[in-house]
């Protein structure tokens, strides 16, 4: 006879392992769903990249007016770049959407709004009067600008976050966009001191084209955070700022910027004298503590 009695509980036992095997695996799906890090949505990623998207608009319309001859539309444009291109990067830290797409494209939109577009202007309002010389020297710039780039990206990840390595390329088209501004707000008369102009041009366009490829460091202010704590004193240090921009902006802007374009050479400086003092006094020690 054939032993039914067993074989139903073969069965039933079948049905018991597959039925525990099923809530281990609905159990560790539900345990991998909850430990799983939650995901910003794809669609979060368009914040960053209007920012910088702005801030390519902003240099092209800079390009756009200075072919026109508007120069303090076209300076003011550069400055609108550089305020919209510093709130991307950060805009994406403090949402976490940075992506790989977000950083090239950054690093091409700058190029353009303080590579390309600030030594057009420069060039369309004061360096075409020089020929030759005039579209050399806005040439150094763009291929500062970009030298600069690629060794940013580059190094990204082994230079002192503290101090840029060079003079960054924002801060070279605000040097050049700021005098832009600077010459045309106050009305220079460019007939009396046109020779004068020019070669200011020339200069700080040579300037700022070789500073972004030198080794001389620049704060970053990345030290400075905006999840961190500061003292009540520091609204009114940024009231205050706010105050002074406002009450004459290309001169303080263009001031600004000559104060930052000279602190890298200063600090190198005091690193220099530094360096060569030290083993004076090291020297000096020794003589008075000699070893027994």
């Amino acid at each position: 006879m054939v032993n039914f009695k067993n074989n139903t509980d073969s069965v039933d036992n079948a049905i018991t392992d597959s039925t525990d095997i099923n809530c281990v695996s609905d159990a560790e799906d539900d345990h991998e769903s909850v430990n799983l890090p939650r995901m910003p949505h794809p669609g979060i990623y368009l914040i960053p990249n209007t920012f910088t998207l702005a801030a390519l608009f902003s240099a092209f319309y800079a390009i756009v007016q200075a072919m026109n001859g508007n120069f303090e539309y076209a300076a003011m444009a550069i400055f609108a770049s550089l305020v919209l291109d510093g709130m991307d990067g950060r805009i994406a830290r403090l949402t976490n959407t940075q992506s790989s797409f977000g950083e090239q494209f950054d690093s091409l939109a700058d190029m353009v709004s303080f590579g390309v577009a600030p030594a057009l202007i420069m060039y369309e309002w004061q360096l075409k009067s020089l020929g030759k010389w005039g579209w050399l020297a806005a040439f150094i710039y763009v291929a500062g600008a970009a030298i600069r780039l690629a060794r940013f990206n580059t190094n990204i990840k082994v230079v002192d976050k503290r101090f840029f390595q060079g003079l960054p390329s924002p801060a070279s088209g605000a040097l050049l966009a700021g005098f832009v501004w600077l010459v045309v707000d106050l009305r220079v008369s460019l007939q009396e001191y046109r020779l004068e102009t020019v070669w200011v041009a020339f200069i700080l366009t040579i300037y700022a084209g070789v500073s972004m490829v030198s080794n001389v460091p620049f704060w970053s202010g990345k030290s400075l955070t905006l999840r961190k704590s500061l003292p009540v004193w520091s609204l009114g240090l940024v009231a205050l700022i706010f105050v002074l921009i406002s009450s004459n902006p290309p001169v303080v802007l263009f001031g600004g910027f000559v104060v930052y374009g000279c602190s890298g050479y200063l600090i190198s400086m005091y690193r220099f004298l530094k360096r060569s003092f030290q083993p004076k006094k090291t020297l000096l020690v020794q003589k008075n503590h000699p070893k027994n």
